[in-house]
């Protein structure tokens, strides 16, 4: 019986190793897109260990974008992000857990095709004894470009809070010295007839 010769093991296990990082996905996967900006709602997975990959559409290089899950907390369940490219690539996981959301902040620094991974497992008890545990778990998931580490949508509210701030402070300037001296004198005669009584 011969063996066959060492450098042909070598190689098959070297061409066996490299196709398999190269695949990072699990062949036959259902994988949906999801872009940039454009929230996915009521999308739904199996509560016992289901699994969806999203190829994420709409990538700039060289910008940060943070993945996002929110679902009910009537489901007691728990999701996990993952992010899939064939390279390694800086991405960062908080583990903060704010109001029942998951969250993954990335670079996106090539052109290769990027993919998430959602996990979902169930956690914690049935609420109401005897009845049957749900089987599909409904959340929202969305992708958004961040600047500063905050994503677009919320500069809108910065940006509007800003304004009512610098509205406060110039509005009492225009108006005649007059009332806000009336006001402030009312307010102080009314205090001084509750600190007498």
């Amino acid at each position: 019986m011969t063996y066959p010769p060492w450098p042909a093991l070598l190689f098959l296990h070297c061409l066996f190793f490299a196709t398999s990082l190269s695949l990072p996905l699990p062949l036959g996967a259902d994988i949906k897109a999801l872009t940039v900006g454009d929230e996915i709602k009521n999308d739904s997975l199996p509560l016992n260990m289901g699994q969806r990959i999203y190829e994420l559409r709409g990538l700039k290089e060289s910008a940060w974008y943070e993945v996002k899950i929110s679902y009910p907390a009537s489901i007691p369940a728990r999701f996990s992000i993952q992010l899939e490219t064939g390279e390694l690539e800086l991405w960062l996981r908080k583990n903060r857990r704010l109001l029942n959301t998951e969250k993954l902040i990335f670079n996106a620094d090539s052109h290769r095709p990027v993919y998430v991974v959602v996990t979902v497992e169930a956690e914690g008890v049935v609420a109401k004894p005897n009845v049957k545990e749900r089987e599909l778990v409904v959340f929202n998931i969305v992708c958004d470009e961040l600047m500063l580490g905050i994503p677009h949508d919320a500069w809108l509210v910065a940006i509007a809070g800003l304004l009512c701030l610098v509205l406060a402070l110039i509005i009492p300037s225009f108006l005649s010295p007059h009332l806000l001296l009336r006001n402030a004198s009312s307010q102080s005669s009314s205090v001084a007839a509750t600190k007498v009584s």
